[in-house]
C-alpha cells in the first residue's frame, strides 16, 4: 500500500460538533469533501492521517478509507475482506479490534458481520504468514472499523485506536467533566485565541481551562499521546512519524503572550485536581486557578470573555436550588462583568431563563445526549437604550 496515496478520510466526532471539526479541518489545508452531524469526510494519504491525530481538537477518529463495495450478505462481505492484503498491514503477532455498525437486512444479529470481519482478516494472514494475529474488543493493536448500510460497506483502518478524546492529562477527574474534545468546541465558538481574559468561573476539573490554554499556545491537542492506532500497522513509519511530531512541536507558541486565564471553583477538591490535570498537559503556568465562590472570582478590567459551566440538573444538583443559583449567575454577569462578552453552557432551557438577561446568541451542542446550548450575552454597565 501506499501511504502517500490520497484517499477518502472520514474524521468522527461527537454530535453536532461536524462545523467545529470542518473549520479545523479546513486550517490544516485538508478540503472538505462532505459533513454530517457525526463526522466529516476529507481526501488525505495516511501521512496526512498522522497529523490530524496529532492536531485535531474536536475529533474523535481519524479514519482511513481501505475499500468501498458493495454487499448483499456476510457471505459477500468475508470474499471482499480476504481480498484486502492484509499481511502487508497486520503483523502476526499484533492485536486486532474490529469495530461495526451496521444497518441492513442481510443480517438479524449486528455483531455477525463483526465476527465475518475478523476472521476474513486473520484467515488470510493465517494463510500468508502461518500466523493469525489476537483479536478482542481492547484497542491495544490495529484497529479496524466497518460500516454497512443496506447493500454498501465502507472499511476503513482506524489511525487513531483510542478515541482522540482522550488527551492523556485528565489523571483527576471530578464529578462530569466535560469531554475535551466538547470543551474544546465551546472555546472555539467563544473565538477565543488567547488575545484577552477568559474567566472560567465553576471550572471543576479544569477541562475548559485547559482547552482554552491548549489553544493559545497552539499546542496540539495530542501531543501528550504516545499510542495511536496507525503506530501498530504496518505502514507506521518510526522515522516519519518523529520528525511529523518534531514539525508539529515547532508550532507550538511557547513564548507568545497570553492574556490572564483566570479558573474558579468553590471546590477545593476541585481545584486540586484542575491543578493536576494543567500541570499534566503544561499549562498550568498560563493558568491563575483560585478556590471561592463564583461571584467572588475576579474579573480583569477592560474586554474579555467570561464562561460559565454550571449544573443543570440532568445528573447533579437540586432544581430548586439551581434556580437561586441562575439567578446569582444572572446579576454576577450584570453587576461585574461589565465590557465583557458572557456565555452560558448548559442543558436545561428553564434554568437558562433564570439568568434574566438578553441572548445575542444560542449555539447548540450536545453533551452526550443532553442537547445543551452555549448562550452568548453582550455584557454593559447599567441598562442599554436604543
Amino acid at each position: 500500500m501506499d501511504i502517500n496515496e490520497h484517499k477518502n478520510i472520514l474524521v468522527t466526532c461527537a454530535p453536532g460538533l461536524n462545523d467545529y471539526l470542518g473549520a479545523e479541518l479546513e486550517a490544516l489545508q485538508c478540503k472538505v469533501v462532505s459533513s454530517h452531524p457525526g463526522g466529516v469526510v476529507t481526501r488525505a494519504s495516511f501521512i496526512d492521517c498522522m497529523k490530524l491525530n496529532l492536531s485535531l481538537r474536536t475529533a474523535y477518529s481519524v479514519l482511513y478509507l481501505l475499500r468501498e463495495f458493495r454487499c448483499g450478505s456476510p457471505e459477500a462481505l468475508y470474499k471482499q475482506i480476504s481480498t484486502i492484503p492484509w499481511e502487508k498491514i497486520i503483523d502476526p503477532g499484533e492485536h486486532l479490534c474490529v469495530i461495526s455498525q451496521v444497518d441492513t437486512w442481510s443480517v438479524n444479529n449486528t455483531m455477525y458481520p463483526n465476527l465475518k470481519v475478523k476472521d476474513a482478516i486473520v484467515d488470510r494472514i493465517q494463510r500468508k504468514r502461518g500466523r493469525r494475529p489476537d483479536s478482542g474488543p481492547e484497542r491495544t493493536g490495529v484497529v479496524v472499523n466497518l460500516f454497512w448500510k443496506n447493500d454498501r460497506a465502507w472499511l476503513y483502518l482506524n489511525t487513531s485506536g483510542f478515541k482522540l478524546s482522550d488527551r492523556n492529562y485528565r489523571k483527576m477527574p471530578h464529578h462530569a467533566p466535560l469531554r475535551e474534545t466538547l470543551a474544546a468546541a465551546v472555546i472555539m465558538a467563544t473565538g477565543y485565541d488567547g488575545s484577552c481574559e477568559m474567566v472560567l468561573p465553576m471550572c471543576g476539573s479544569g477541562t475548559l481551562a485547559i482547552e482554552a490554554a491548549l489553544i493559545a499556545m497552539n499546542k496540539p491537542a495530542g501531543i501528550l499521546r504516545s499510542d495511536f492506532g496507525f503506530i501498530h500497522t504496518k505502514l507506521h513509519d518510526e522515522q516519519l512519524w518523529k520528525t511529523i511530531r518534531n514539525d508539529i512541536r515547532k508550532s507550538i507558541h511557547k513564548d507568545k503572550p497570553v492574556r490572564r486565564i483566570i479558573a474558579t471553583d468553590n471546590d477545593e477538591l476541585a481545584i486540586q485536581a484542575a491543578r493536576q490535570n494543567a500541570r499534566t498537559a503544561g499549562v498550568e503556568h498560563l493558568i491563575e486557578f483560585n478556590v471561592c465562590d463564583f461571584a467572588d472570582t475576579e474579573i480583569p478590567p477592560g474586554e474579555g470573555i467570561i464562561l460559565m459551566n454550571p449544573e443543570y440538573g440532568q445528573r447533579l444538583g437540586d432544581l430548586d436550588q439551581l434556580e437561586n443559583l441562575y439567578k446569582r449567575i444572572g446579576d454576577f454577569f450584570k453587576q461585574k462583568c461589565a465590557d465583557y462578552t458572557g456565555y452560558l453552557f448548559t442543558g436545561n432551557k428553564q434554568l437558562a431563563g433564570k439568568v434574566g438577561l438578553k441572548t445575542s446568541a444560542r449555539l447548540p451542542f450536545f453533551n452526550g445526549n443532553i442537547e445543551c446550548r452555549l448562550l452568548k450575552y453582550q455584557l454593559y454597565p447599567g441598562s442599554r437604550r436604543p
